[in-house]
């Protein structure tokens, strides 16, 4: 395995110094390329647990028993209309509401005057909403905003907001009524999320496009100053973007890798020269370099 060798702490830098370092690092970066995971969009306060689960699922918890969003979605309901009445009610939160703190915002003010492209696992659509520009967009893993067959029949997506919202503003008794449970209007099997879960994700035209603009802005920024900017990603799916930003700064003499990230931020040492770990809250970390 590349990068045998990771450096998880460097005991002699403040934290102070790294973002200095990191603040230098983007003012002379030719480009910046993001990567965000979970961890972004925990730190602008989409959390799954706790204080805002109970406040939005109490009732689901206390007839199912299950204690967090997570295992609400894989809760095996016996009716589509129990299903879509969970799953209305956390799409509706957590891609159709805004995150109740700024960190989305804060990081566009950090780059919105550079040459950035962005790589997230994240489905919440947060990007978009905080005012980045689609077209510098890659949403890998799929978005809650959309619906996909469950077959599937097609390689087709469906903007799904109408129907969510009324899922929520109907359902009763956690139940949504049966004619909103929501169907291919090819095949008439029940339609999902587009989520990659599995080897049934629908990669429709837009992921293609988006995948290939990706690809494009890697090969044209090949040798010059790259930040890259890594933001709360863990190691679920490394392959993706934590991996793929260690071989390439590795490969770039240029290039600065950047990140952030509470309670695991590491870097390999073969790379660890051009390396910048935070271990702490994207949100404090990102208000302290705006406000320069």
């Amino acid at each position: 395995m590349m990068f045998p060798n990771i450096l998880r702490k460097d005991q002699e830098e403040s934290d102070f110094q790294k973002i200095q370092r990191f603040r230098k690092a983007l003012e002379e970066a030719e480009a910046v390329i993001i990567g965000a995971g979970a961890g972004l969009s925990t730190s602008a306060g989409f959390s799954y647990t706790g204080e805002r689960f109970q406040r939005y699922f109490s009732d689901f918890a206390q007839k199912y028993g299950f204690h967090d969003m997570y295992s609400g979605g894989f809760y095996p309901y016996e009716t589509l209309e129990e299903y879509w009445a969970y799953w209305s009610r956390y799409i509706y939160l957590n891609r159709y509401m805004d995150p109740p703190k700024p960190v989305y915002e804060n990081l566009l003010e950090l780059v919105k005057e550079k040459d950035y492209f962005i790589l997230t696992t994240n489905v919440d659509h947060c990007f978009q909403k905080a005012g980045f520009e689609k077209e510098r967009l890659f949403y890998t893993q799929g978005d809650y905003g959309l619906f996909q067959c469950s077959e599937p029949c097609c390689q087709e997506t469906w903007d799904n907001e109408e129907v969510i919202s009324e899922m929520v503003r109907q359902q009763k008794q956690m139940r949504i009524p049966t004619e909103l449970v929501p169907r291919c209007p090819h095949c008439g099997k029940p339609l999902t999320m587009n989520l990659r879960s599995d080897d049934t994700f629908v990669q429709d035209k837009g992921w293609y496009q988006a995948s290939e603009r990706y690809s494009r802005y890697i090969r044209e920024h090949q040798g010059k100053k790259i930040l890259f900017l890594e933001l709360g990603v863990g190691y679920n799916t490394p392959v993706i973007i934590k991996y793929p930003f260690w071989q390439m700064t590795a490969q770039n003499p240029k290039a600065v890798y950047v990140c952030i990230n509470y309670g695991d931020a590491a870097a390999p040492r073969e790379i660890a020269e051009r390396s910048i770990c935070i271990d702490g809250d994207i949100l404090e970390v990102l208000k302290t370099k705006v406000k320069k």
